[in-house]
């Protein structure tokens, strides 16, 4: 009975143990008797036992290899340290388990082997600044290469490119001219905007200038051309009030001489009275010196 027992734990823990469940995102490889028997997907299988056997677990999601520097060099001779990032992902698990032994060290021989074809066919300066393209022909020499392998290559990066100690120094005295370069032009062209600037100012402010200039001698003469018509319509008046009144000859010779002061204006040195009028000067000239005393 105790035999019985024993014989009936063992039988069910072999089939405990036979019943297999592959989870999400994973695939199992099972070989019956030595040879390939199928790929077990997601779900509750059952394993013979001693038969069947799972020779290997795959993952199906997408994975990333980072491998380290590797040296290369350009086609001008430089040698440099370049590390890569590749992401695949395994779409054939039987092609996967026996297409390539350890096909983690076979991709990343051939990550390493096509890096060096691509750059070697490149100059320094087309290497640091063709990144994109780089990345892209790795990744289709890449994917075609690891289609018999059941690896589907999604996209691989050139993480970081390290050139020789002096090379780098050299790019850094480079950059550093540059940047300096553009500033100078920076401030020329600014110096250049700001000169612009103040000669359209001056420019304008002349322009004003002159215009107030203008404006004011037009508003000058047209106040004096207003005070001469004024001066005019006073003596005209003043003349056709005369006539109204029929003055005398006195009256008119005493008109004129007022005229003529108005004309000398205080800034003739000499003035030349008709012989007629000199008497009446004097009468009036003594008029002014008796009403004085």
């Amino acid at each position: 009975m105790p035999y019985i027992i024993a014989l009936i734990v063992i039988l069910f823990a072999i089939i405990i143990k036979c019943i297999v469940v592959v989870q999400q995102s994973k695939a199992f490889v099972i070989e019956r008797l030595g040879a390939f028997q199928a790929v077990w997907g997601v779900g509750l299988h059952f394993k013979l036992p001693f038969i069947d056997r799972i020779a290997r677990r795959v993952s199906l999601k997408e994975q990333v290899l980072d491998y380290p520097p590797q040296p290369v060099i350009t086609k001008d001779n430089v040698t440099m340290q370049i590390d890569t990032v590749v992401y695949f992902q395994i779409t054939d698990p039987k092609l996967y388990t026996y297409g390539v032994e350890k096909p983690m060290t076979a991709m990343e021989t051939l990550t390493a082997t096509t890096l060096r074809n691509i750059i070697g066919d490149l100059e320094l300066d087309q290497t640091l600044t063709s990144r994109d393209i780089i990345n892209t022909k790795m990744r289709a020499i890449l994917d075609e290469a690891t289609d018999p392998w059941g690896i589907k290559v999604n996209r691989v990066e050139l993480k970081n490119i390290l050139p020789p100690a002096d090379i780098q120094s050299s790019m850094e005295k480079q950059m550093k001219a540059e940047r300096d370069r553009r500033q100078a032009i920076l401030q020329a062209e600014g110096q250049k905007k700001s000169a612009i600037l103040i000669a359209e100012g001056e420019k304008e402010s002349a322009i004003l200038r002159a215009d107030a200039e203008k404006q004011a001698a037009i508003l000058k003469a047209e106040g004096e051309a207003e005070a001469i018509r004024a001066v005019q319509k006073a003596l005209a008046d003043s003349l056709e009030m005369l006539n109204k009144s029929a003055p005398n000859d006195q009256v008119i010779k005493l008109k004129s001489i007022q005229a003529m002061e108005k004309v000398a204006d205080g800034k003739a040195t000499k003035i030349i009275i008709p012989s007629e009028m000199q008497g009446l000067v004097g009468l009036a000239s003594g008029l002014v010196e008796g009403v004085k005393e």
